[in-house]
Order: C-alpha cells, then structure tokens, then sequence
C-alpha cells in the first residue's frame, strides 16, 4: 500500500489518534484520502514512531530492533484485528484460525514480575518484557485487541459515519452518540456538506 499522503490530523503524516482504544488506533493506521487507500505505516521507522506515541517502547534487548520484522508483523496483526473486530460486530466470534493466530502473538508476548524501587523510595511492582522486541511491542497490541474482544461493548465499536471515511473508534461519550471519528474533522466535513445542499434549494 501506499504510504500516507495526507490526511486531516495535527500532522498529516502520522496516523490520527481518535479511537479512544489502543486496537481501533491500530486500524486507523490504514484509512481513506481522497478516495484511496493511505497506509500510515510505509516503513519500520513508521511502526516504531506509531508505537512511541502509544507508549510503547522496544524492550531492552542486545541486538538491534528489527525494523523490517517490526512492518511485516505489525500489517500481519492488522489484518488480522480488522477481521476479528469486524467479525465481533456483525456478531460473531468467527472462525477458530483467526482467534489461534493472535493468540500466537499473546503467546509470544512473555513477560515476568519485576520489583524495584520507585522515585520516592517505596516499592513498585511491574511487569517486564522477556521476549524478543518485535514480539513484546506487537503482543501489547495483540493483548489490548483480545481484551477488547472479550470485555468490549461492542456496541461502542462504531465506525464514523461519514461515507468518505473508514475509521474506527470507541464510543465512551456519556450518551454514547458519537457519529463521527472526530467532529473536527468528518463531523464539520458532513455540517458542510449540508449546509452546500440547503444552499442548492
């Protein structure tokens, strides 16, 4: 796919944070411009600077990140999550190959206990990767989608309305009538569009 042209965010090269979920951010690193197909993660570096903002950073590891494992994995989970997602809204939980194949990314997603001192002197108790980086990094994403998948009201899984667009989110507004994946962006666009119509008449 092509690598992001330009889209209505605070920097038209990144991907737009609006899914209010780590999993629907996930599927809005793909969306429409101008008819067409944008792919927000063109390269590893993509990915990686995805991640950064998310809070995800690589774990500690001897070698070097591997970049290209990193892109290839990650457009595998994302596929991968789209159809789970879609599935789960039409109803269904699907097939058993898709659900095996995220759990394989849960299950490469090893971690263990960590204790340490925090800043003020106390105790903290964390969690730490123990797997290979891209596994660890893609298995918070591949974590974050099963919970969705098995917690989720997925009737606050909504897609935005307007018909240009294709991107998801997660409806946590007290009445839960969000329409739009952003009324900055799709919901000014629709007003718009409406109002042109009524100065038609």
């Amino acid at each position: 796919m092509m690598k992001a042209e330009k889209h209505p965010a605070s920097n038209p090269s990144e991907a737009p944070m609006l899914g209010d979920h780590l999993a629907m951010d996930l599927l809005n690193t793909e969306a429409m411009v101008d008819g067409k197909t944008v792919d927000y993660w063109g390269s590893g570096e993509d990915v990686l600077g995805w991640m950064a903002r998310h809070g995800i950073a690589p774990a500690d590891a001897d070698g070097p990140l591997d970049l290209e494992a990193l892109l290839a994995r990650g457009r595998t989970l994302r596929t991968l999550v789209r159809q789970l997602v879609e599935q789960r809204k039409q109803g269904s939980v699907g097939d058993t190959a898709p659900i095996a194949a995220l759990d394989a990314y849960l299950r490469a997603h090893v971690s263990a206990p960590h204790l340490a001192r925090d800043s003020e002197g106390g105790l903290t108790l964390t969690r730490q990767a123990r797997a290979e980086p891209v596994a660890s990094m893609l298995g918070r994403l591949a974590e974050a989608t099963a919970q969705l998948l098995v917690d989720g009201d997925f009737d606050l899984v909504k897609q935005c309305q307007h018909p240009e667009c294709v991107l998801w989110f997660y409806d946590r507004t007290k009445a839960h009538k969000r329409r739009w994946c952003s009324m900055a962006l799709c919901g000014n666009r629709h007003k718009a569009a409406q109002f042109r119509k009524k100065a038609a008449l």
